[in-house]
């Protein structure tokens, strides 16, 4: 449980790192670090329950990206820089690493399988923040006013 909790505070430091990186200052940069917290806590959370960890990736962006267009409308400020310093603990860095490994130890049938996890994990990011921006703009547009009738 305290690698957990060490995980999670990592997340947050993490994302003000990127925050700041991508010029959030004051509350954006405070509640992009919170949605930080949030994912990993999310992902944490998620993989009690399902082992597969695309999946969680899925759900977490899912989450995630909500949590980013609510308060980029609160904060008024552009959902993307939320939704990237939000979304970067989950990062597949470990996965990339273990690719990158199997280059130089000249193992090709190892690196083709992480290479291929690796992307299936970020595809799993992307597709959850595709479906909520979608669903998102959908919702959210405004129908289009009647011409009246002369």
């Amino acid at each position: 449980m305290n690698f957990q909790i060490v995980q999670i505070f990592a997340g947050f430091v993490g994302s003000i790192g990127y925050g700041v990186l991508f010029n959030l200052r004051g509350k954006r940069l405070v509640w992009g670090a919170i949605g930080g917290l949030l994912s990993w806590s999310i992902f944490v959370l998620l993989s009690l329950f399902i082992s597969n960890e695309i999946i969680n990736y899925f759900f977490v962006s899912v989450l995630i990206s909500i949590y980013a267009e609510i308060f980029a409308r609160i904060l008024r400020t552009p959902t993307t820089p939320l939704i990237i310093t939000s979304l970067m603990p989950l990062i597949p860095g470990g996965s990339l690493y273990y690719t990158i490994a199997a280059v130089f130890n000249e193992s090709l049938d190892v690196f083709f399988e992480k290479a291929f996890y690796t992307l299936k994990l970020a595809a799993a990011l992307a597709l959850g923040v595709i479906v909520v921006l979608a669903a998102w703009r959908f919702v959210a547009a405004k129908p289009l006013k009647k011409e009246a009738k002369d």
